[in-house]
């Protein structure tokens, strides 16, 4: 049986392009594409190792450590809890894939060698691979959408403070009702390194159940939301990390009408 490499890499780009989209989308990670294609790339020039002799659980090893890296060339690494959710989405998608494109070739009377599918021991149906795996992502990305989940809740925001732009992971948290009592503007909860001048600090009283004190507080030149533009809100400094998954802001609950 001849094997065109450079099909298969490209074939095996495409699969893995498809998966870090899907991986994305559902856990609305803001990533930038480039990275998207970079993580493909890692997880398909990989793949030339595999044709060395290997045994199970050794070759078993080397695709979980492929899929590892791949999720912290694509997503980076914040914390352990959020890289194991990207990789444990990466291979539920994978599942999702692989059966879909399994139950396609027992369908239509297809062999399969792993993702590789024959008819009558001719060539490889690439044009099945390339056209229909990609409707198999977008069906169970539809579906999975309809499902009511803690990830609503997240939002894409872009911050643009001192001319600089932050592309954050943010939370809506409807317990976010901190405001400044000056002029009623609402507080965004933000745990990165901003650099700031103190003359431009505004601090912000706030009290919690056991605890009160002053809020850090910036003036943004720019909120974007989801493509929607705010005004009218501060960014607030936390040195406290956050206890949600992959979240850099807290949202204020004020938002919540203008967001879907």
């Amino acid at each position: 049986m001849k094997l065109y490499l450079d099909l298969i890499f490209l074939v095996n780009l495409w699969f893995d392009f498809l998966l870090l989209i899907a991986v994305t989308i559902l856990l609305k990670r803001n990533i930038k594409f480039r990275r998207i294609i970079l993580g493909s790339l890692t997880g398909s020039l990989t793949m030339f190792i595999l044709f060395l002799k290997l045994n199970n659980v050794t070759l078993f090893l080397f695709k979980i450590l492929v899929s590892l890296i791949m999720m912290l060339v694509t997503f980076s690494y914040k914390n352990i809890k959020y890289t194991l959710s990207n990789l444990g989405y990466f291979y539920l998608v994978s599942i999702i894939l692989g059966g879909g494109m399994y139950l396609l070739s027992d369908s239509f009377s297809y062999t399969s060698n792993g993702l590789l599918l024959y008819k009558n021991g001719m060539s490889l149906n690439y044009i099945v691979l390339l056209i229909l795996s990609p409707l198999v992502i977008f069906f169970y990305l539809k579906e999975t959408k309809k499902l009511k989940n803690n990830y609503t809740n997240y939002h894409k925001v872009d911050l643009v403070i001192n001319k600089k732009t932050y592309h954050l992971n943010g939370y809506l948290d409807t317990g976010n009702n901190l405001y400044d009592p000056y002029k009623k503007r609402g507080v965004i909860l933000v745990n990165i390194d901003i650099k700031y001048k103190d003359s431009n600090v505004i601090y912000v009283p706030y009290s919690s159940l056991n605890h009160e004190g002053l809020v850090k507080c910036l003036k943004a030149e720019k909120i974007v939301v989801d493509g929607v533009t705010f005004n009218n809100y501060l960014i607030g400094l936390s040195n406290d990390k956050f206890k949600i998954d992959g979240i850099d802001c807290i949202l204020h609950n004020k938002m919540k009408g203008y967001l879907k």
